[in-house]
């Protein structure tokens, strides 16, 4: 079988649109990376098939704007040379995480991450969480080699290296302290921020996605990028491009479904409808040019905004993606109170004191303070 240097976990549809497209563009071009290991590391036994379509090639359709014209492209994945499940084959994810891998992927969602009862047992079992099935192996790792290793979460939680970090050294508490020195010195923990609308899964394996993708992970001494692509940036900070996502990607979509509720609006309404629909897209716009970017200048980020809105705007209208503004207005308070209330203080930080009475009314609305 195949070395595989990079061992992933999870075969969620945004992996095979993003990181292992990625890696498979970087081998065509004669880049010596990858290539994958795929684990699954849910155990579901229903998603056999899409395990055994994972290897050799599948596609991703590509659909959507650039620079206002539309694309739409097949592209074939060839980067994944094995998979395997934690559920029926530990024994070799062990061996190849001890004998082969130099960087670990993960995206496993916010289940993933969740603290299990079973975490703390010393014998491995199938129902813990991912970080306790990461501290076994890196305990076999440590046993056998001690080699380094570099760990690269993918899950959309801010700082994601230093937490998955924090909670593999809250379950090796009790190990040794060597070991502990081991997970401090020679594991790598890096912090990403990915993005990429991943519509819709294709069978057996295969997604469909838009043109738009961004793998930016924050440089730190040591760093081994997974391969080189247009699409992967490495910065010295991931702030300015979180702060980005968030009050500009984020609180737009949070602002249309706001809108849309209180039109009460039907349900199949999509994001493109409202763009497509002169006043909305003009309500959007407005509120982003008048309300929010004034804070972006005050911190010397208008180059930045006035670009990563350009681009927002076009994922927005996407004539291929049917995102349903109904799916973005679940939880709506809660979004509110994450992407719309703390731009106020952000703003401010900055030395923005420009009003900002539209978005002032959706936070009170939604029984937000300012």
């Amino acid at each position: 079988m195949q070395h595989t240097p990079i061992l992933q976990f999870g075969t969620s549809r945004f992996l095979q649109a993003h990181a292992d497209l990625f890696l498979s563009q970087a081998m065509e071009g004669g880049q010596e990376v990858g290539p994958i290991t795929i684990v699954q590391s849910s155990g579901d036994p229903s998603r056999a098939k899409r395990l055994a379509g994972l290897v050799g090639s599948y596609p991703v359709r590509i659909e959507g704007l650039v620079d206002g014209q539309r694309l739409q492209e097949t592209l074939l994945v060839k980067s994944v040379a094995r998979t395997l499940s934690t559920a029926s084959d530990w024994t070799e994810i062990s061996r190849i995480f001890v004998e082969e891998v130099q960087i670990v992927l993960s995206n496993t969602g916010d289940a993933g991450f969740t603290p299990n009862v079973c975490d703390e047992t010393t014998h491995y079992d199938q129902r813990m969480s991912y970080p306790a099935k990461l501290t076994h192996l890196l305990r076999l790792r440590f046993s056998s080699t001690a080699a380094p290793i570099q760990i690269m979460p993918m899950e959309l939680i801010a700082e994601n290296g230093a937490v998955l970090k924090q909670r593999v050294m809250e379950l090796a508490q009790n190990d040794s302290l060597e070991f502990r020195n081991y997970l401090e010195s020679d594991v790598l923990w890096v912090n990403s921020l990915v993005d990429r609308i991943v519509s819709q899964p294709l069978e057996p394996a295969g997604a469909v996605a838009e043109p738009y993708a961004l793998w930016a992970i924050e440089d730190q001494p040591g760093l081994l990028l997974p391969c080189l692509h247009p699409s992967v940036q490495v910065v010295p900070s991931l702030v300015e491009i979180e702060t980005l996502k968030l009050f500009v990607l984020n609180l737009g979509h949070t602002f249309l479904a706001d809108r849309w509720r209180m039109a009460k609006g039907g349900d199949d309404v999509l994001v493109r409808h409202l763009l497509s629909d002169a006043v909305e897209s003009e309500a959007l716009t407005t509120i982003l040019q008048v309300e929010v970017r004034p804070a972006f200048e005050a911190a010397g980020l208008a180059e930045q905004f006035d670009a990563y809105l350009n681009t927002t705007l076009e994922r927005f209208a996407n004539p291929f993606l049917d995102h349903r503004i109904m799916d973005i207005a679940q939880n709506h308070a809660q979004k509110v109170s994450r992407r719309i209330a703390p731009l106020m203080g952000w703003a401010k930080a900055q030395g923005d004191r420009n009003a900002k009475p539209i978005l002032s009314e959706i936070i009170a609305r939604n029984n937000g303070q300012i």
